[in-house]
């Protein structure tokens, strides 16, 4: 029988560029489904790859599929993968770390740069009918690029990328990555945080660029927002749960942060209840104005980015399946 690799989630519009990558020894097979509970059992039993890009994989549902060697996350993170459950059926989980990182990058400095720059305020400002006087607004959201700290949290392919951007733009870049090795700084020409907490509290700007782990969720709640300095602008273009929301709320509405880029949230999409930031946010209140902008976690989209995604993550489950040298594995014990 042909090895089969199975896309469920309607994520090709074709697979003429994943039949040259795999070439005639691979099957490959196109759903458009719900879940992996509403994929019919006919399908699952032929299935010896399988390419995920929002599904959550539970040990269950792999249990539907009694060929499956590997499992291929289209992107970067993997927190929605039951690694553990993977391993037990010695079927491996791989990601495609390197797409999208340019994107991401742009994203997140253009996030922070549409707020430093009030570009979101004046936005808003200048629909009001009848709109306010010709001028600059002042307030805590403008500055010179070059007397802030832009602080990066993770400093991976992405967060590198944004560091070199940030730089070029004039800000004192600083960074906390507990597991980059001593000295990859000074190769970069950037400065290093200590501690978590030692950065925040030298940070204007803040962006951040961590997977979602058992150390990272929640990682930035209350007392470690309050860390930045007063009128700090955040920016995240990561993982939802990364960021306490109701904290972030909390201290935009009490004027400590300036402003707020979101490119992902705990919940997406965010569903009601909705979290007390992104109700306001919807509903326009005139103290939010200009002062938070949501992005629907698009940091990772341009077509090109999408190409790339598409023939790594095939390059990728070709070597988890057909050679002895698989790429980019994800092990249970990675966090």
């Amino acid at each position: 029988m042909a090895t089969t690799v199975l896309y469920p989630e309607g994520q090709l519009p074709d697979d003429a560029l994943e039949r040259e990558v795999f070439g005639p020894e691979v099957r490959v097979l196109r759903r458009e489904a719900g879940s992996i509970a509403e994929l019919a059992a006919g399908d699952c039993a032929e299935v010896d790859g399988l390419m995920i890009s929002r599904f959550t994989v539970t040990g269950a549902d792999m249990a539907r599929f009694p060929r499956l060697r590997a499992i291929v996350r289209m992107g970067v993170g993997y927190d929605r993968l039951d690694r553990p459950a993977a391993a037990a059926r010695n079927i491996l989980i791989c990601n495609v770390p390197d797409y999208g990182t340019t994107e991401v990058a742009d994203h997140a400095i253009a996030l922070a740069l549409a707020l430093r720059r009030g570009i979101i305020q004046h936005h808003d400002a200048q629909r009001r009918s009848p709109p306010p006087a010709w001028r600059p607004i002042p307030g805590d959201l403008v500055r010179r690029a070059s007397v802030q700290t832009f602080g990066i949290i993770g400093l991976g392919r992405i967060g590198t990328a944004a560091a070199l951007r940030a730089r070029a733009f004039g800000f004192r870049v600083v960074f906390y990555d507990p597991y980059l090795p001593n000295g990859a700084e000074l190769g970069l020409g950037l400065l290093r945080a200590p501690t978590l907490e030692d950065l925040l509290r030298q940070t204007d700007t803040l962006t951040i660029h961590t997977p979602l782990t058992r150390e990272t969720r929640r990682m930035l709640g209350l007392d470690q927002l309050k860390l930045l300095r007063r009128g700090a602008v955040v920016v995240n273009t990561a993982r939802g749960p990364v960021i306490d929301v109701d904290a972030l709320g909390t201290l935009l509405r009490d004027g400590h942060i300036a402003g707020a880029g979101l490119d992902v949230l705990p919940v997406e999409p965010p569903v009601e209840p909705l979290p007390e930031l992104i109700r306001a946010y919807r509903a326009r209140e005139p103290w939010l104005e200009g002062r938070l902008v949501v992005t629907p976690h698009a940091a990772f989209y341009s077509p090109e980015a999408v190409h790339d995604t598409r023939v790594k993550a095939a390059e990728t489950m070709r070597a988890a399946l057909l050679t002895n040298r698989p790429r980019n594995v994800i092990t249970p014990e990675m966090d």
